[in-house]
């Protein structure tokens, strides 16, 4: 361990403040904690939870039902990252649709989905587009790829989303942000640095075992000062401007729209939606989809998770009828999720 960490882990270890809780909006976050061992230096006044920073995880339930709707009902070709094949919607999963002869292809990447559409002209090809700013850019350019080579068979359905609406709406439940470094590597820092105007704290944070313990020892020193802070912990890949060809991509293809998020409901403006030119390859609108209230196992408390009101212990699933073999709800299907890393890392134990 060099100086610079060995400073920090002994600003966390001593630290003998006010009770403090900082939520990681990051799944990425959630995970490297858990695996680094990064929990087992906070003093008790110090609580980590978990937020809304799965992708996966705050995608509705009605999201799926659309997207197994589009595969049975619509007979199009379903192309998705792997996690939101097991996440359950309101009547089963993808995975198991695509047990019934759906057609449910994994990518790796958007531009994968459009390969798959050009090499099958003969089916109606759905990339299902999720993820926060860090990753739309990605299906944005695969819509400008598939427009540039006239693919006419392919669409997105969309459930993509942005972070200030969030970042407010769970601003009570926290006193402190670890803000998501690959989110703000894309948007800047002017966002977190405007929210200290609201009183809303944080800091950027890297991924490394070291750039973790600075961002977490950053906050511990600011939070006893009182007032409203930021500082980017993360300035080897995070500039105030953020990544500006990224920001006007998304800019020329989608725009903002209200958003459904697991837990936290509708949130104005925090979602991002194809803009008019490019209706055409809408899913909803493509394929006239009607409207869709998902309903999520009552047991399963992802949403109160997603909020950092409870730990993944907390729910009667936990470990029991929800495991990752067999998942019941998002946040032990996705890698990002806490309920994974939870189980992953401290297995039943808290």
């Amino acid at each position: 361990m060099n100086a610079a960490a060995a400073r920090d882990r002994a600003i966390i270890t001593g630290y003998r403040g006010p009770k403090v809780r900082i939520m990681e909006v990051c799944g990425t976050h959630t995970h490297e904690i858990f695996r680094l061992g990064i929990r087992s230096l906070l003093p008790e006044a110090v609580e980590l939870i978990s937020g809304p920073g799965c992708p996966v995880c705050v995608t509705p339930v009605s999201y799926i039902d659309e997207a197994i709707f589009l595969a049975e009902t619509c007979h199009a070709t379903i192309c998705t990252f792997g996690d939101l094949v097991r996440v359950p919607g309101t009547a089963g999963t993808l995975a198991e649709a695509r047990s019934r002869g759906a057609r449910v292809q994994v990518v790796y990447t958007p531009l994968d989905a459009v390969t798959y559409a050009t090499e099958h002209p003969e089916e109606e090809t759905v990339f299902l587009s999720v993820g926060f700013e860090t990753t739309t850019p990605a299906a944005c350019l695969a819509l400008r790829h598939a427009e540039a080579q006239h693919t006419a068979n392919f669409s997105l359905l969309t459930a993509n989303k942005t972070m200030p609406a969030a970042y407010t709406a769970m601003a009570s439940h926290t006193d402190a942000y670890l803000y998501p470094g690959h989110v703000c590597a894309i948007t800047g820092t002017s966002l977190p640095e405007s929210l200290t105007r609201e009183g809303i704290s944080g800091v950027v944070a890297g991924f490394t075992a070291g750039e973790l313990l600075r961002a977490l020892a950053t906050i511990l020193e600011k939070v006893q000062a009182g007032k409203p802070f930021f500082a980017n912990c993360y300035p080897r890949v995070v500039r105030p401007e953020g990544n500006p060809a990224a920001q006007a991509l998304v800019a020329a293809y989608m725009e903002p729209c209200d958003a459904e998020w697991r837990g936290l409901g509708v949130l104005k403006e925090s979602g991002l939606q194809l803009r008019e030119a490019f209706a055409a390859r809408d899913a909803r609108k493509r394929f006239a989809l009607p409207a869709m209230t998902g309903r999520a196992n009552p047991a399963c408390r992802c949403g109160a998770i997603l909020q950092g009101l409870a730990r993944p212990v907390d729910c009667p699933l936990y470990g029991k009828a929800c495991t990752p073999d067999h998942p019941v709800g998002a946040c032990m299907v996705s890698r990002e999720g806490a309920c994974s890393a939870y189980y992953l890392y401290g297995g039943l134990r808290s």
